[in-house]
């Protein structure tokens, strides 16, 4: 099985829901053991780790968190023959269906695991999507680095990410994921796959902000709605739901006695002078 049809099953899978990949698990071709993502959610990423940032300057990770902002992390290297390719594009299409844009509601940090990879080949890719986007804004907002491999392998290590690289193929076996992070720096949503559904990037990155971005409305359905990891999305959460219309008849009868006391008692026809 050549190493490009590996990468696409791979990819593939990783699109399933949770419940069909759990399933799948054991059917996993032998090339691929040793790849894949175990979840460390709210774990504390290494801020202090260093890569090298599009124009070859020294950047410490956490120099793109700030308060109010989450960061989507993912991780990818640049002359990858089929899955990053894949992956960042189908990124791109979410990006492009939102209306908020990477560097003013939150950033995005793609990381190269390939310690070989330089700051030409990031600013290249970076160009590259910025302009498809159609947002140039974007430039300042969504950042590839590159750096060595003992810290590219640490920053991989704190998200879960398990990858490896193939010495007959010259080319690195690794799964497809967006992480979703905190302002703080802490893991809060794993979305797996090549392709993302608008809504559910939009709604994790209202619940890593902890506040900070999202309408009224963003935080009404993050209130009735909850991530299934089954499915990879969120959904309706009946407890959710029914508090919140027990509140909302709370709210609503306690308007009404208030309004009716201030109106005061109906004064009986006949009874006026």
């Amino acid at each position: 099985m050549t190493t490009r049809a590996l990468l696409l099953i791979l990819g593939m899978t990783l699109a399933l829901p949770g419940a069909a990949l759990t399933q799948l698990t054991e059917s996993v071709p032998a090339e691929l053991e040793g790849v894949g993502i175990t979840e460390h959610l709210d774990a504390a990423l290494p801020l202090e780790l260093t890569f090298r940032d599009e124009a070859g300057q020294i950047v410490a990770l956490g120099q793109y968190f700030e308060e109010g902002r989450p960061v989507v992390l993912n991780l990818v290297y640049f002359n990858c023959p089929m899955m990053c390719n894949v992956f960042l594009d189908g990124f791109l299409m979410t990006l492009s269906e939102l209306d908020w844009t990477p560097g003013d509601e939150f950033r995005v940090v793609t990381v190269s695991i390939d310690p070989t990879d330089g700051p030409e080949g990031a600013r290249a890719k970076r160009d590259h999507y910025v302009k498809r986007l159609g947002r140039p804004e974007a430039e300042h907002g969504w950042h590839f680095l590159t750096g060595s491999e003992e810290n590219v392998h640490a920053l991989a290590d704190a998200i879960g990410f398990a990858y490896r690289y193939d010495e007959e193929r010259k080319e690195y076996l690794h799964s497809a994921a967006l992480y979703v992070a905190t302002p703080a720096g802490r893991l809060s949503r794993y979305l797996y796959g090549v392709m993302f559904e608008p809504a559910t990037l939009r709604l994790s990155l209202v619940e890593a902000s902890e506040g900070g971005i999202g309408s009224a409305m963003d935080q009404l359905l993050l209130f009735c709605f909850a991530y299934d990891h089954t499915e990879g999305r969120y959904g309706p959460a009946a407890l959710k739901i029914v508090r919140a219309f027990g509140a909302l008849t709370a709210i609503g009868l306690g308007l009404f006695i208030v309004l009716h006391r201030r109106r005061g008692p109906a004064v009986p026809t006949g009874a006026r002078s």
